[in-house]
């Protein structure tokens, strides 16, 4: 066991070290933004405080105002579990340590659940496969998200509900060994799933949809409970609490061409079924998409009815109107993840047993075969996403620009109130307070600005050009100017923090 536990901690390191250094390689280069590390960055160091999780670049910059709390954004009150790592070190770089180590012991559930399903060498390569998969890498590269808890939490519900099903017999008609789950852990797992976000109600609503077809009785009872509560969680979270912290129940609704709220999409389901399937597969980016997910889980996530759990986040997504929502490039493919594998898991582990379980040699064959073969898909995926450019020097090098962005940055003094380009943001946040400059008048006393690259969210170059001449006509006066980077800083200002968002480019 003592063994086992060096090489479950050996890949745990791994994993936390590889997202670390996709994390920073993306910070070191500023490539990270005011949106979204900044708006972290500034809700944990609130909660630190002990205060609401507010953001004042959010609720600036969306027309919220500047006492935005960020549970009025997304529902997500685990993030309060890393206010007290503020008290250690404040500052950007801490949220992106915490992820990395956050997705990193998602290794540890996940191979105690691949252990007893599968066997001990399955184990190992399952938690590798999950170690380099893609939509963690590409999470850890793209700054700092709630998702960080998801794949833990995640793993240790798919494992706890694995304990408390308890193992079938490894021989046809021999005894069921006991096992230590117990139906409160599966429970308060749910719950704090639950907590992550509000969407994962839908997760939680598959998973129950899962264990409803097949099983005994006490396994579909629960799935109907998750199945009602998951979705009633999810209406409850968007309609009522977020709005209860300023935010709006309609603020992140993208299905205008299916209907203007739930009830009216569903109802478009049933009517137009192939107009559905034509909104739900088009246009490639979403095949694509799709065809990365499938084989994540090496096929086997199809003999396993846990598949139905991503069914629903997977159909919020893809029946967006947002194409954000529809990639690779994004987040949120790492809520998926450990469902697949955990589905995955499963799957092999159903086709094992009717080999004659995992401790025949046919059994045995096909577990470890398929966790190699989702280890080798996980492998293949390196050089197509985020870990592939690790080994690559211009991944790390800052350039002339990034050079200057820094020493702009270092111009504005601790404490100050700046409106800073979105790059700029994450190196000044740990010190100021940080709005987001974009196009509305903010009269903020310091300004760093770039007039030499398109920078969200303006719409044209020339805006950013007008915005500084604009400024300069204000009495704001030119402090530093290299490389497009501009710094202005007026003495005597009141700031506007309560003004309307900016309006979307044409």
């Amino acid at each position: 066991m003592r063994r086992q536990a060096l090489g479950v901690g050996a890949v745990v390191v791994l994993a936390a070290v590889l997202d670390a250094l996709c994390a920073f390689s993306r910070f070191h280069t500023l490539s990270s933004g005011t949106y979204d590390l900044v708006i972290f960055d500034q809700a944990i160091r609130s909660y630190s405080h002990f205060h609401l999780p507010v953001a004042l670049v959010k609720g600036v910059h969306n027309g919220f105002g500047p006492s935005f709390a960020v549970l009025g954004d997304h529902f997500s009150p685990i993030l309060v579990l890393l206010a007290p790592l503020y008290w250690i070190h404040d500052g950007p770089g801490t949220l992106l340590v915490a992820q990395s180590v956050l997705f990193a012991l998602a290794v540890v559930p996940l191979w105690i659940l691949a252990r007893r399903e599968l066997g001990v060498v399955a184990a190992y390569a399952v938690v590798l496969a999950y170690a380099l998969a893609w939509p963690v890498a590409q999470a850890a590269v793209f700054d700092f998200h709630e998702v960080a808890f998801a794949p833990l939490v995640t793993a240790i519900l798919f494992e706890r509900l694995s304990a408390w099903r308890g193992p079938v017999p490894q021989v046809a008609g021999g005894p069921t060994p006991r096992v230590g789950g117990r139906l409160w852990h599966v429970i308060v797992a749910a719950v704090v799933l639950l907590s992550v976000k509000e969407d994962m109600g839908l997760l939680l609503a598959g998973l129950g949809v899962a264990l409803a077809v097949r099983g005994p009785v006490r396994a579909r009872l629960l799935g109907v409970g998750f199945a009602v509560g998951g979705l009633g969680f999810t209406a409850l979270a968007t309609d009522v609490i977020v709005p209860a912290f300023g935010g709006r129940a309609d603020y992140y609704w993208t299905y205008g061409r299916l209907g203007a709220d739930p009830p009216g999409v569903a109802w478009h389901l049933v009517r137009h079924p192939l107009d559905s399937l034509h909104v739900l597969l088009t246009p490639d980016t979403k095949w694509h998409t799709l065809l990365w997910l499938l084989v994540l889980g090496a096929l086997a996530p199809f003999a396993s009815p846990y598949l139905l759990g991503v069914v629903p986040l997977l159909a919020e997504r893809m029946l967006a109107d947002s194409p954000n929502w529809w990639g690779t490039v994004y987040h949120y493919n790492a809520f998926l993840v450990v469902p697949l594998l955990c589905a995955g898991i499963d799957g092999a582990a159903r086709v094992t047993r009717r080999l004659g379980g995992s401790g025949s040699p046919a059994g045995r064959r096909v577990g470890v075969g398929w966790a190699v073969a989702a280890l080798v898909v996980g492998v293949l995926s390196v050089p197509a996403f985020a870990f592939g450019g690790l080994a690559d020097r211009a991944t790390w090098a800052q350039d002339a620009d990034d050079r200057a962005a820094i020493r702009a940055a270092g111009v504005v003094p601790d404490g100050a109130l700046v409106e800073a380009v979105n790059p700029v943001g994450p190196r000044l946040t740990g010190r100021t307070r940080v709005l987001l400059w974009d196009r509305i008048e903010r009269d903020a006393p310091w300004v760093v600005a770039d007039v030499e690259r398109p920078r969200f969210p303006f719409c044209r170059l020339a805006d950013q050009q007008a915005r500084v001449s604009r400024l300069e006509g204000e009495g704001y006066d030119v402090v530093f100017a290299e490389r497009g980077f501009v710094v202005l800083h007026r003495a005597v200002t009141s700031p506007r923090l309560v003004a309307p968002p900016s309006p979307p480019c044409a």
